[in-house]
């Protein structure tokens, strides 16, 4: 009998339904949802326009072919550049986080003639050959050296930019809030030095926006707060809300070719659909206003609560880290109090729940850390 090959450790929890920020397992047993799948569930789960959408599509059409025209994706390019501000910028669709990146990545190599890539420490930028490369974790190590054309300079350390980005440097790649790497926030003023220096070197500037785009930071992308413009923005997670979907918004200054870049399933018609789908509802439903809001008031009572080493993060993105270990919390919190999060390395709790997420769901979350802390520190 051939069996799954077991990389993930797996809770003895299964799923058989979930609506909103909720999910209920084959016992019935109803938990929160603040985690979302690695930051995929934006909209909140089985939102009937999105399920609507998805399904008028599977009644229609969903096979996809590089040589065929799909309204689809005009639609959702469109949609997408007046949502998040960038009307001017072009999009190449993917499948997911790493596909972008790894394409974004080529396409500055292309645009520079240039090999040499930035990256920065515990950042991670996903699982293909090009993506393992640019990322520097502790907990991902590539069994190959990619890493030749790659150098890492501190996180949110002015003084490193000046001798780590050079003429022969074909792109740097930042998340503008480091997820895997603990949720810390790429600082206003470090990416205004990046930007600077990338314009005066011809260095291609990606923001990788793959956990931290998408509203979740309160705004669209997160390096919005710094009032930038990246040459390349990559996304993917809430892009789809649990549908495979990714993609890369390109500057006017890069060049379009046939062939340039390539993708089997990217921009199928089922993906757009999902994507035009959870456009709508952010847009209708003020979702970014939402994080904003309700990752203030989590913050607030995070921070009332007390006992941790630092708080991190932005909008539905924080990250909670603690002077021990958090296995044993984060467990308490889902055995006990059915109460689904993340962490980042051993010591932070990561948040990352539906852009939807309601003040009453947040107050669940707050009495049950309350509650957990205490016991702790008695």
């Amino acid at each position: 009998m051939s069996k799954l090959f077991d990389v993930y450790p797996l809770n003895n929890i299964e799923p058989v339904k979930a609506k909103g920020s909720y999910l209920w397992d084959k016992n019935g047993v109803q938990y929160l949802d603040l985690y979302g799948g690695h930051a995929v569930i934006s909209i909140g789960h089985t939102h009937p326009h999105y399920v609507s959408k998805l399904t008028e599509q599977l009644n229609a059409i969903s096979f996809y072919s590089n040589s065929v025209q799909i309204p689809q994706q005009e639609e959702l390019a469109d949609k997408l550049g007046a949502l998040s501000g960038y009307p001017d910028y072009r999009l190449f669709l993917v499948n997911s986080g790493a596909e972008a990146n790894e394409n974004a990545l080529k396409l500055a190599s292309f645009h520079t003639g240039r090999q040499k890539v930035v990256a920065f420490k515990k950042a991670f930028h996903g699982r293909t050959a090009g993506a393992v490369a640019a990322t520097d974790n502790l907990s991902i190590v590539a069994p190959v050296n990619y890493n030749k054309h790659v150098s890492f300079l501190p996180f949110n350390d002015l003084q490193a930019i000046e001798a780590g980005i050079t003429e022969e440097t074909a792109a740097v790649i930042i998340e503008g809030i480091q997820g895997v790497g603990g949720i810390k926030v790429a600082s206003e003023d470090f990416l205004k030095a990046l930007r600077k220096k990338c314009d005066e070197t011809g260095t291609v500037l990606i923001l990788d926006s793959v956990q931290c785009g998408y509203g979740r930071s309160g705004k669209f992308f997160s390096h919005q707060y710094a009032g930038i413009d990246p040459d390349l923005i990559t996304m993917a997670k809430g892009m789809g809300n649990g549908f495979p979907i990714g993609g890369v918004l390109i500057a006017p200054k890069f060049e379009a070719s046939h062939g340039l870049l390539g993708t089997t399933f990217g921009g199928n018609h089922l993906a757009c659909a999902a994507g035009i789908a959870v456009l709508d509802v952010i847009k209708q439903e003020n979702l970014i206003e939402n994080a904003a809001k309700t990752g203030a008031y989590l913050w607030e009572g995070i921070a009332g609560i007390g006992g941790y080493k630092e708080l991190r993060g932005r909008g539905l993105m924080i990250g909670i880290e603690y002077d021990f270990p958090v296995k044993d919390l984060r467990n308490r919190l889902l055995f006990e109090h059915k109460i689904f999060t993340g962490v980042a390395g051993s010591n932070t709790i990561r948040l990352l729940p539906s852009l939807a997420l309601r003040k009453e769901e947040a107050d669940i979350f707050l009495e049950a850390l309350s509650k957990e802390i205490g016991i702790l520190a008695l």
